[in-house]
Order: C-alpha cells, then sequence, then structure tokens
C-alpha cells in the first residue's frame, strides 16, 4: 500500500486550465539498426509489454480517497495495457517537431489510468523518428525518470530481451473505502502534530526559502529556530533571494513554445575545470548570460540578479523507498544568477560563488522545506487552494524567476527496439508560481541536451534564447582558453526539427 506524499499531491493540486504537471522528453531515434529498419507503435507496445515490471510509475494509477479527504493511494491497474499508452502519427508538413510536441505537452493526463503516454512521431530528416513521452510529476521526478527511461532502453542494437513481465509478486493496492476513511481520520487527528514538526524545520530554513526569505527578520527566525533545534552554526549565510520583475514572471496561458539543442559536454566541463566548478555551476553562468543578452535585447535587464530554483535530488532520504519507487524524492535550491553583472568573467565568478554558497547550505541543512510546505495544511484544503495560490503568488510576489534542472545520464550511446538514441531533450514545467520559462538539461553520450520549454506570454522566441545560451558557451569556452588537441569529446550532431 502506497500513499502519494504531500509533495507528491503538491504537482497533482498545481494543475489548471492553464498549467499541467507533468515532465517529459523528446528522443530523436535512428531506426537504422532496428528490425527492418523501422521502429512502429507495434513495436514499442512489445518492448513496452516486455519492461513494464521494471518501471512501476508505467503500471500504477491514483485511487483517490472519497470526498478528497484524504491524500491518493496508487494502485495496480488491472486493465492495464501498454497499447491504450502510445499513439502513432507522422510529422504533417510544413510543421517543426516543436510545434507538435509543445502542443502534446500542453494536455492534460487522463488520471482514470497510468499516468503517462508516449508519442511516435514519424516524418524527420534521414529517416529518424522522435518518441516524446511524458509522465506526470506526482509519479516521478527527474532521477527516477531517467530510471524509467533506462528500464527501456539497451546497449546495443540487439539488446537483452526479458520475457514478458510476471504478476507482481507483492501487487500494489488501495485500500477499500473503509479503510481509506479509517486512514482520514486518522491523518486529520495527527495532522496537527505533524504540521507543528514541518513549521518547525520550514521555520529553522527561512532564509533559503524564495519569498520568505525575503520577510523583515527572517534570518533572524531561521537562526532562532536552528538555535532551539541544537543546529545553530550549521547553516551558513546565503545571498538575497529578492526575485526582480521581468518578463519572465507572473501567470502563465495555457499555451506551451519547444526549443532544442544539443551541447558539447567537452567544452562545458573544460570550462568547469578552469574555474573549479561543476557541469551545472557552468549551466548556471550559461543561462546568466543568455538570459542577460535576452533581457537586454528588450531593454528590461533588472539591475540585480534573476533567482532560479534548481532542483535537487535527495536520493539519501531514508523513506524507505529503493529504486524505481513511485513518488519524488526532491528539494530544491534557490540561487541567484548574475545576469546584472556586463563582465563575462565578473559574471561567472559570481554565479559560481552564488552557487557554492547555496550547494554549502544544502548539504548543512535538511533541506526538506520543499516537502514541509507541502505538508503544512491539511490535504482537503490544500486540494482546494494550490491552484488558486499558485496563480495569486505569480501574480503579486513569485518565489523565482524560472526554473534550471540538470540531470545527470549515460556517457555512452543507447538503443531503443534496436534504434539508436541520437539525442534526448528533457521538458519540465512551466507554473504560475515558477514563471513562464524552465531550462533543463541532460547529458548523453557526450553532449549536454538541452530543452527548453516556455509560455509564449512570457517568452514568445524561445529559439532566440537557445541561441544565446549557445553564444554563452563560446563566451566561456574563451576565457577558459583554447582547447587541448586532440579534444577528449566531440560535438553531438544537433538534430534538426
Amino acid at each position: 500500500m502506497r500513499q502519494l506524499t504531500a509533495l507528491d499531491a503538491q504537482f497533482l493540486h498545481a494543475e489548471s486550465p492553464t498549467t499541467t504537471a507533468h515532465v517529459a522528453g523528446v528522443a530523436i531515434v535512428d531506426p537504422g539498426d532496428a528490425a527492418a529498419g523501422r521502429i512502429t507503435k507495434g513495436t514499442l507496445v512489445a518492448l513496452l509489454r516486455r519492461r513494464a515490471h521494471l518501471a512501476p510509475a508505467l503500471r500504477l494509477r491514483l485511487a483517490g480517497v472519497p470526498f478528497g479527504l484524504d491524500l491518493p493511494y496508487w494502485a495496480e491497474d488491472p486493465g492495464f495495457d501498454p497499447a491504450d499508452h502510445v499513439y502513432e502519427t507522422t510529422l504533417p508538413a510544413p510543421e517543426l517537431l516543436t510545434d507538435v510536441v509543445a502542443r502534446l505537452h500542453e494536455r492534460r493526463l487522463s488520471r482514470h489510468r497510468p499516468l503517462w503516454e508516449m508519442h511516435l512521431i514519424h516524418g524527420l530528416e534521414h529517416g529518424r523518428v522522435a518518441i516524446y513521452t511524458k509522465v506526470h510529476h506526482c509519479a516521478i521526478d527527474g532521477v527516477s525518470g531517467a530510471e524509467t527511461l533506462a528500464a527501456l532502453l539497451d546497449l546495443a542494437p540487439g539488446g537483452p530481451e526479458p520475457a514478458c513481465a510476471p504478476p507482481p509478486a507483492d501487487p500494489v493496492t488501495a485500500p477499500g473505502t473503509l479503510g481509506m476513511l479509517a486512514g482520514a481520520a486518522v491523518n486529520s487527528m495527527t495532522h496537527p502534530l505533524r504540521a507543528l514538526g514541518s513549521l518547525r524545520r520550514t521555520a529553522a530554513d527561512l532564509d533559503a526559502v524564495p519569498i520568505a526569505a525575503t520577510l523583515p527578520g527572517a534570518r533572524w527566525v531561521a537562526r532562532a529556530a536552528r538555535l532551539l533545534g541544537g543546529e545553530a552554526g550549521r547553516a551558513p549565510a546565503l545571498p538575497s533571494l529578492e526575485v526582480p520583475r521581468t518578463p519572465l514572471t507572473g501567470p502563465v496561458s495555457g499555451q506551451r513554445r519547444f526549443a532544442y539543442g544539443s551541447l558539447p559536454l567537452a567544452d562545458i566541463r573544460r570550462v568547469g575545470r578552469a574555474f573549479g566548478m561543476s557541469v551545472n555551476d557552468v549551466v548556471m553562468a550559461m543561462c546568466a548570460a543568455a538570459l542577460r543578452a535576452w533581457l537586454a535585447e528588450r531593454d528590461v535587464l533588472p539591475d540585480r540578479p534573476l533567482i532560479a530554483a534548481v532542483p535537487v535530488a535527495a536520493r539519501a532520504r531514508t523513506d524507505g523507498r529503493g529504486p524505481g519507487a513511485v513518488g519524488n524524492r526532491i528539494s530544491a535550491m534557490a540561487a541567484p544568477i548574475a545576469t546584472h553583472l556586463a563582465d563575462p568573467l565578473e559574471r561567472l565568478l559570481s554565479t559560481r560563488e552564488a552557487m557554492r554558497a547555496a550547494k554549502r547550505r544544502f548539504a548543512s541543512s535538511p533541506a526538506t522545506w520543499l516537502s514541509d510546505l507541502s505538508a503544512l495544511l491539511p490535504p482537503p484544503v490544500t486540494a482546494l487552494a494550490t491552484a488558486s495560490v499558485f496563480r495569486l503568488a505569480g501574480l503579486a510576489c513569485p518565489p523565482v524567476n524560472l526554473i534550471v534542472s540538470n540531470v545527470p545520464g549515460p556517457r555512452v550511446p543507447l538503443y531503443l527496439c534496436g534504434g539508436k538514441v541520437v539525442a534526448y531533450y528533457p521538458m519540465s514545467v512551466v507554473t504560475d508560481l515558477s514563471g513562464g520559462l524552465s531550462v533543463t538539461c541532460f547529458s548523453y553520450d557526450g553532449s549536454l541536451d538541452f530543452g527548453l520549454l516556455a509560455c509564449p506570454r512570457h517568452v514568445d522566441d524561445v529559439w532566440r534564447l537557445l541561441g544565446h545560451l549557445r553564444a554563452a558557451l563560446d563566451e566561456l569556452s574563451a576565457l577558459a582558453g583554447p582547447a587541448p588537441e586532440p579534444a577528449a569529446e566531440t560535438a553531438k550532431e544537433t538534430v534538426p526539427a
């Protein structure tokens, strides 16, 4: 019996007519090595039938508690058939792949079956196909999403072919109606005590929580809470998290725009080595440069840094869930990125120091505030209020300007249904609370594959922003000095739409 956490349920409640809460990715596949040199819906469905037992998120559906009195449960879908989730189409000329994918990403998933879809799209250049897959964020985070994807992939064109999935030895079931109501009654009575614990932990991290960190006295309250909890001196101070108003912030519409591209991971790592930075730090510096250029073009560049939400895997948490489990094990860091600095080197070093401070704070603190905030109010209240709170916060006091997420992936090529995966472009969410842009990247086979998702109300030319990211890497590479010869890794071909 598995019940959603308050954080998992928050992703459900955040959905509205203008907000979807699924994560997705677009795999570009060369079917040359596949059987008969092609990939069809039938071959995808056959693969899913063989391997769905390796990915619980594909088999489970939501079982709601009557009247929304408690958090939903996960349960095996007795009528599960992958064929009901897989669609096949050909790219209609003259539309771009990104236009089709953006429309697919706008649509909410049905909650009456497992929360995922897969779309096989033909008609790309060189006979390639695109496979767009989306899964609801209540079921996976970035890392578990990568694990789910890995269950379908092979290291060689003729990968292993496991037997069809056996019936689960211990199937996931939800309680009956009486059991749900009894559980809801118990959870309702004990909720105030749990909420007090969440409130204490949130207070200790108040200076790291977007919006709250800018309130008068937030740092004092956080220090006092840590002192009372015996954690005095463990949490380094953070820079200001005051969010500047830009075109990126504010309520979103229901429309989406998508752009994608690949950059050489070797160049990004070389910059990191030159300045003592991780790949993620360099990505943040690239985003700072790209966003500065984009905002300056529109004459709306603020005089203080933008604030980015950076999702972080919380895999070490002892919650009894192992690899492949359903749900989220994430937290988030809020970090300034130095869009206000004109000098490239100064901007790079400032971003490095901001990320170091954020990571030191994250390492020294439990960093559970994202889950704790989700658990403060009883489930019936959060179910009714979340979407409205997101909307109002987006209007009045947005907590961040954008989301920047980096998911580590494999360094070797992988194969799907015998076809080589050329690239994998991830897609995240945009919400009223987080703003109209999310930048997500996935390291794969020597490249960093970027997926930029935007609401056109805020970013109407997302391809222009992708171009600025490429220019930012060129700028940082120049600062790092000439590349060694021969290069350790080569740039992967950027796949045309």
